[in-house]
């Protein structure tokens, strides 16, 4: 047991050099944050960005964040993906305000300075001075240069119609980033398809940020804490499943097929959330009609670490885009989607099916209220540590759903990144 004597510890006591126990103050401590924002979110990762259908049109822009930094994706005239830093480079002001649009250049209001869409400065006011009584005042001294003083610009990579950028201009490559392992799940989904936008959902969670990625590396919780995963057999102990990888454990896939749901003793005796005489008013929640691309699992969850999950469940496919906001909070952006080739009646499974999720949803309302109250606990005793230990101590693949291993590979990567 650590030590009880300092309830508020400057830094994180390991109990020796496994990551099956986690302290508290890895979620409490702003420092912390802070590093894991410049390594994780700033340095030598590729972090989610958007979809390709977001901006399908020259013009097109999209405002989001790596991290806390605001960033914005355009799409220039000559159709390239762009992805720049929104801080003004004259006195650093946030100058794009809206979500989305369409802009031929991008201005900040403060003083005009005006920008390409590829981030190059086009134009100063009052850059040579105003002529006035014969004579020139103000402007820009003759060594100012425009190209010295555009917007910070960043590594873009795309792959499937999904958009990712690095701070980081020497990165690894986005295949090499995600590994061959975690690349099969993603190429599962996007394929090639052009996707198609179906919508968005956005809330505020007020817990850690790296809560949400553990919340979708764990098999272990789904049966037991959703009603309707445990009721309706979508995800729960007895279902054919995997876990698996890549080979530095940040980024993993959860992988299931759904059962038949019903009273199996064996995982649902005791279990609170299994309601065996729950029916569904309208069955077109669970009107479930298998696709060819799935190969076989109802349900795929891959997290990418840092800053998204990719979610197939059964028909409802999205991306959720982790934006940290400080160390107890976070905002979690779902962008629904679908395919082009999808006939109307899939598109109208895609949106209904997406009512078990975001939050409202009749599943992930209970995923933000479990990480809102462990990060109270936290915050409350931050001298203690979590416990991460179903399945044993080790970290590797497995072929069934009771297990923490991906949290612990998760924490064996971070550990290493963050010197701890």
């Amino acid at each position: 047991m650590p030590s009880t004597s300092t309830v508020f510890p400057d830094q994180p006591v390991w109990e020796g050099d496994g990551t099956h126990r986690i302290p508290f103050v890895a979620y409490t401590s702003e420092d912390i944050y802070k590093k894991e924002l410049e390594r994780f979110f700033y340095q030598a990762h590729w972090c989610y960005i958007g979809l390709e259908a977001e901006v399908p049109m020259p013009g097109d822009f999209k405002r989001t964040v790596i991290g806390e930094r605001s960033v914005i994706l355009a799409r220039d005239a000559d159709g390239q993906l762009n992805v720049v830093e929104n801080v003004c480079a004259h006195r650093g002001m946030r100058f794009c305000r809206e979500r989305h649009g369409n802009r031929k250049e991008f201005v900040c209001p403060y003083h005009q300075w005006n920008y390409t869409l590829k981030g190059d400065l086009q134009g100063v006011p009052f850059r040579r001075g105003v002529k006035q009584d014969g004579k020139i005042n103000g402007g820009m001294p003759k060594e100012f240069k425009l190209e010295e003083n555009g917007l910070t610009k960043l590594k873009v990579a795309t792959r499937g119609g999904v958009v990712f950028a690095s701070f980081d201009h020497e990165v690894e490559s986005l295949e090499e980033f995600l590994g061959p392992t975690i690349l099969q799940y993603f190429d599962r989904v996007f394929n090639g398809r052009k996707l198609k936008i179906l919508g968005y959902r956005r809330q505020r969670i007020p817990g850690n940020w790296k809560l949400m990625q553990e919340n979708i590396k764990d098999p272990y919780h789904p049966g037991l804490l959703h009603t309707w995963f445990s009721t309706f057999g979508l995800w729960r102990a007895d279902n054919k499943s995997e876990l698996k990888m890549d080979d530095k454990f940040r980024h993993a896939a959860m992988i299931s097929t759904r059962g038949q749901g019903g009273k199996n003793e064996e995982v649902v005796s005791g279990v609170d959330s299994f309601k065996d005489q729950m029916k569904v008013n309208d069955p077109r929640l669970l009107d479930i009609v298998p696709e060819p691309w799935w190969g076989g699992p109802t349900a795929v969850m891959t997290t990418i670490f840092p800053s998204v999950i990719i979610q197939q469940q059964v028909n409802s496919v999205s991306t959720r885009h982790i934006q940290p906001n400080g160390h107890g909070s976070f905002d979690f952006v779902w962008t629904h989607f679908g395919f082009e080739e999808d006939s109307d009646e899939m598109e109208q499974r895609r949106l209904i099916q997406a009512n078990l999720f975001g939050p409202a949803g009749f599943v992930s309302a209970d995923d933000g209220e479990v990480i809102e109250w462990s990060q109270e606990g936290f915050e409350q005793k931050p001298s203690h540590r979590t416990v991460i230990e179903m399945g044993g101590h080790d970290i590797g693949d497995t072929d069934h759903m009771v297990t923490e291993t991906l949290i612990r590979g998760m924490y064996d990567y971070w550990r290493k990144v963050m010197g701890e």
